[in-house]
């Protein structure tokens, strides 16, 4: 009697995934900054962009987000070629995505409330009454109500990230993108950004990229991770799949190593440039 073959997981449907990226190349001048890029993002996940400094992980975020065109390849959002779009066509993919710059990016002369109605004042034809009551709802999901009052200037700098968060949720987006969320924060502000993070994509079924350099808030967060090294993927997976790559940088990164006395300056200064 032979024994039942154990069942095997379906692989993903393109469904599944609402970022897909192909081939991308992106050039500044004659230099090559992302050397095809292959990535798929999957639905309500938490997707993050990872690698050292200089690698083109801001370069791929504006790609994404549509601030950029590529040279050359494909990214489909949805299913929907959003590098061969129209400009009209691009600002409505675009109102389904929400930012979370790294300063947070609050306009100064305006309250915190008013730094989160923007979008909806700007982009729909709800009543006054209505963004009122969005704004307010916004800032209690991200620990900010009662400060729709408060200018930024009157804010720490993990509530300004809040605050951002709240501006990036305003539009009930499918996809938030977050530009190194806990950088300038303290250990336990930015803990507390990162379970923000998995309770905006539980709560809401979000999709997430999040492009960082700190691996204690990608051990929090991350459901997968691409790593980039001068503009090409060397690792994508999950953080176990990851430890497993045999690629020198990957375990580098992880193991926390530095280079080599001898070649330490010259590859920081590389990687600068790549």
């Amino acid at each position: 009697m032979t024994q039942a073959a154990t069942a095997q997981p379906e692989p993903p449907k393109a469904d599944d995934y609402i970022i897909q990226v192909r081939d991308l190349v992106v050039k500044y001048g004659e230099r090559t900054v992302l050397d095809g890029i292959n990535l798929d993002v999957k639905r309500g996940e938490v997707f993050v962009i990872l690698g050292g400094s200089g690698c083109g992980k801001s370069t791929l975020l504006r790609n994404l987000v549509g601030l950029m065109r590529p040279h050359s390849g494909t990214i489909l959002i949805d299913g929907k070629d959003f590098t061969a779009m129209n400009d009209e066509e691009r600002i409505e993919i675009r109102r389904r995505l929400g930012m979370c710059f790294q300063g947070s990016a609050l306009f100064n002369s305006m309250t915190i409330g008013d730094n989160v109605a923007l979008p909806l004042r700007e982009h729909t034809r709800l009543e006054a009454s209505t963004i009122d009551i969005m704004t307010k709802i916004k800032l209690e999901l991200v620990g900010l109500g009662g400060f729709d009052e408060y200018m930024p200037s009157q804010l720490s700098g993990g509530m300004k990230k809040r605050a951002g968060l709240a501006r990036a949720m305003a539009m009930d987006p499918d996809i938030i993108f977050y530009d190194e969320p806990s950088a300038g924060l303290d250990p336990i502000v930015a803990a507390g950004l990162d379970s923000l993070i998995r309770k905006m994509q539980h709560t809401f079924n979000l999709t997430s990229v999040v492009v960082t350099h700190e691996m204690e808030s990608v051990k929090l967060i991350a459901d997968r991770v691409v790593m980039l090294l001068k503009g090409r993927v060397v690792g994508l997976g999950t953080l176990d799949e990851l430890r497993q790559n045999d690629h020198p940088f990957v375990q580098q990164f992880f193991a926390r190593e530095p280079d080599d006395e001898s070649t330490g300056n010259a590859n920081y200064l590389e990687s600068l440039t790549a």
